[in-house]
C-alpha cells in the first residue's frame, strides 16, 4: 500500500499543476501581491476538504502540505526540522508534585504558607528558585485602564506586588472582562518589572499541593484507554525560572497586613464595596517565595508549524531576521449542535457544521504566502525574511509559544515580528471600515517600528486608515495578548499586529470565502510587505525603547 506521504505529495503536485494561479509567473515585489492568487489559495485553505483545520487533524496536515509545496515552488528555503518546511510542535501534559511555599515575616514574626494552604501556586510554576524581597507594594486593584491606573504613582520594578478586589472599583469602566482576571492583573504587574505578583483567589481543592503517591494503572489501561492529561498542558519550557504569579486566601492576607496601618479586614470591606484602594508600601514585611516542584510528562501530542526563509542580500545582515507570522489552524467542525448563524437563525438538519475559517485566519495565512513569494521572486532586502505559519493558535498560541521557546533561529537575531490574524473583512461588516485596519502593539516595545509602519503606509498608492483603538491597555477584549505576536512580544521582540476586527461570522460555520474582501487582504498584505522591507533594509535593529502604548490614540489618517 502506498504511504500516506507519497499520496499527499502526488495530490499536492496535481493541485499545483492544474492551478491557474500557479501557472502564472510571479514577478515578485509588492506588485505581485494580487487578489487572484489570494483568492485561489484561500479557496483551498478554507475548503470543506480541510474540515476546519483543527489542530492535530488531518485537515491541518493537508494545509501544511499545501503551503509547503508552494514555498518549494517559489524557492523559499526550508527552515524546519531535518531540512523540511515543518517544525514539530510538542504539546506535553505534565503532572506536578509541589513543595512550594511562601514565608511571610512581619515585624520579626514569621509564618509559612504551603502551596494549597493559604497560598496557591500555578501548577506550571516554573523552575526551582527562591525569591526573597522586603519591598512589598500594595497596588490597590492592580488595574491599568481608562480612569483607573493603580501604577501611576508607584514604581514596582524588582518589588513584590500585592493587589485586592476581584470585582474592581465602581469608578472603573464597565465591561472590563479579561482585564479583571487574576491572570491579567498578575501579568500586568510582572510586565511592569515586578519580581512576583499576588492577588486574591478562591480556595484550592482539598489536598492541592500535597504530593500524590504513584498508583497502579487502572485495569485495562493501555492501548485505546483515555490518556492521563496531568495537571497542566504546555508547549513551553515548563522548568524555566519565571516571576511567580500567585493567588492567596484570607488567612495569608490577614497575616501579611497584620503590621500595616490599615488591616486586611478594612481593605477587604472596601474592596467588596468597590471603594478606592490607595497604593501603599508595606513596611517591616519580608516575603520568601520558594518555588519547588517536580514535573512528570504523562502525555505528548505532535503538530507542526510551517517555516521558510528568504535569505537576505547583505553578507552580514542576512544573519538577522524579520519574522512574518499567521496561524493556519482553525476550530475544526461541530460535532454537536451547530450554533445559530447570522441573524439568530436556528440550524436545520444537514446544516453546514464545518468552521472553514476563511477570515480566521485563512486571510492571514494566504497574505503571508503572497509576501513570501514577493520576497522570494523579487528584490531581496539586506536582512533575511523568516515566515512561520503557526499551528494551534486557537488552542492557546501553541505554535508561536513553542517557537518562542524552541526557535528555528536564535530569538536575539529576530529584529521585528509582523503578525496578521483576520485581515479579510470589515469590522462588524461595516462598509465604512473598508479603508481601516486595526494596528496593535506597534509602539509598545519600539516606537521606531511604529514610525516605520506609519511611513510605510503613507508611501502606498492608496494608504489605509490605521486605527489604534485596540492598542489601548484598556481594551476589554485584550487583543494584544490573544494572537501569536504576544508570544514574541513577551520575549521583548518588537511587533506589529494587523487585524481588521471581529464580525458576526467569527468562529461560526458561516466564515466562508465568499465573504472575504480580497481588496482588503491585498492592501494589508502590501502594507505588511512594505513595513518588513523597510525594517529589512535598516542598518540597525529597530530601537527597543519600551515606552509602552500611547493610551487614547485612536485613528491615524492614512494620507
Amino acid at each position: 500500500m502506498p504511504s500516506r506521504r507519497l499520496f499527499l505529495t502526488a495530490l499536492l503536485a496535481t493541485l499545483l499543476t492544474v492551478s491557474p494561479g500557479a501557472q502564472r509567473a510571479a514577478k515578485g515585489g509588492i506588485d505581485s501581491i494580487q487578489q487572484d492568487s489570494l483568492k485561489e489559495w484561500l479557496t483551498y485553505i478554507a475548503s470543506d476538504e480541510l474540515q476546519g483545520r483543527a489542530t492535530f487533524s488531518e485537515g491541518l496536515g493537508l494545509a501544511a502540505g499545501y503551503i509547503s509545496a508552494h514555498l518549494a515552488q517559489w524557492g523559499v528555503k526550508p527552515a524546519g526540522d531535518n531540512g523540511t518546511y515543518l517544525q514539530v510542535v510538542r504539546q506535553v501534559s505534565v503532572r506536578t508534585t509541589s513543595r512550594a511555599s511562601v514565608t511571610v515575616t512581619v515585624n520579626g514574626q514569621s509564618k509559612t504558607f504551603k502551596d494549597g494552604d493559604g497560598i496557591t501556586f500555578p501548577r506550571a510554576m516554573g523552575g526551582k528558585q527562591t525569591i526573597t524581597g522586603d519591598q512589598v507594594q500594595f497596588v490597590g486593584y492592580g488595574l491599568t485602564e481608562s480612569g483607573q491606573d493603580d501604577y501611576a504613582s508607584v514604581d514596582v520594578k524588582g518589588k513584590i506586588v500585592v493587589w485586592l478586589g476581584p470585582e474592581g472599583p465602581k469608578t472603573s469602566q464597565s465591561g472590563l472582562g479579561r482585564l479583571l482576571s487574576s491572570t491579567a492583573r498578575n501579568r500586568s504587574a510582572i510586565e511592569k518589572g515586578a519580581a512576583a505578583a499576588i492577588g486574591p483567589g478562591s480556595a484550592p481543592p482539598a489536598g492541592r499541593g500535597v504530593p500524590t503517591p504513584p498508583t497502579a494503572p487502572a485495569a485495562g489501561r493501555g492501548r485505546g484507554a483515555a490518556p492521563d492529561d496531568g495537571d497542566f498542558t504546555t508547549v513551553q519550557r515548563y522548568d524555566a525560572r519565571v516571576p511567580p504569579s500567585l493567588t492567596a486566601q484570607d488567612q495569608f492576607f490577614e497575616f501579611l497586613f497584620s503590621g500595616a496601618d490599615v488591616k486586611y479586614a478594612e481593605l477587604k470591606q472596601k474592596a467588596d464595596a468597590q471603594e478606592p484602594l490607595p497604593p501603599v508600601a508595606l513596611k517591616g514585611v519580608t516575603l520568601t517565595i520558594n518555588v519547588d516542584a517536580d514535573y512528570t510528562v504523562v502525555r505528548t501530542r505532535l503538530t507542526h508549524n510551517v517555516v521558510g526563509i528568504v535569505e537576505g542580500s547583505d553578507p552580514k545582515l542576512k544573519d538577522t531576521y524579520v519574522l512574518y507570522g499567521a496561524h493556519y489552524d482553525h476550530v475544526g467542525y461541530r460535532e454537536g449542535v451547530v450554533p445559530a448563524g447570522r441573524g439568530g437563525q436556528a440550524p436545520t438538519t444537514g446544516e453546514d457544521r464545518i468552521s472553514n475559517g476563511a477570515d480566521d485566519d485563512g486571510s492571514g495565512t494566504v497574505a503571508i504566502m503572497a509576501i513570501a513569494r514577493a520576497f522570494a521572486q523579487g528584490p531581496r532586502p539586506k536582512r533575511s525574511m523568516l515566515f512561520v505559519w503557526h499551528a494551534g493558535e486557537e488552542l492557546g498560541l501553541l505554535g508561536s509559544r513553542y517557537n518562542a521557546d524552541y526557535p528555528v533561529v536564535p530569538l536575539e537575531k529576530i529584529v521585528a515580528h509582523i503578525n496578521m490574524d483576520m485581515v479579510g473583512r470589515n469590522r462588524n461588516d461595516d462598509p465604512k471600515q473598508a479603508n481601516t485596519v486595526l494596528v496593535v502593539g506597534s509602539d509598545r516595545i519600539s516606537t521606531e517600528l511604529h514610525e516605520i509602519n506609519e511611513a510605510a503606509n503613507k508611501s502606498l498608492p492608496k494608504p489605509l486608515t490605521l486605527d489604534y483603538e485596540m492598542n489601548d491597555p484598556a481594551d476589554t477584549e485584550s487583543i494584544y495578548t490573544r494572537s501569536d505576536h504576544y508570544s514574541y512580544a513577551s520575549k521583548g521582540i518588537p511587533i506589529v499586529f494587523f487585524f481588521s476586527g471581529l464580525h458576526p461570522d467569527y468562529h461560526r460555520v458561516s466564515d466562508h470565502v465568499d465573504k472575504i474582501v480580497f481588496d482588503k487582504v491585498q492592501r494589508v498584505a502590501q502594507l505588511a510587505y512594505e513595513t518588513g522591507r523597510r525594517v529589512g533594509n535598516l542598518d540597525h535593529a529597530p530601537v527597543r525603547d519600551n515606552r509602552g502604548p500611547r493610551a487614547g490614540k485612536r485613528k491615524e489618517p492614512g494620507a
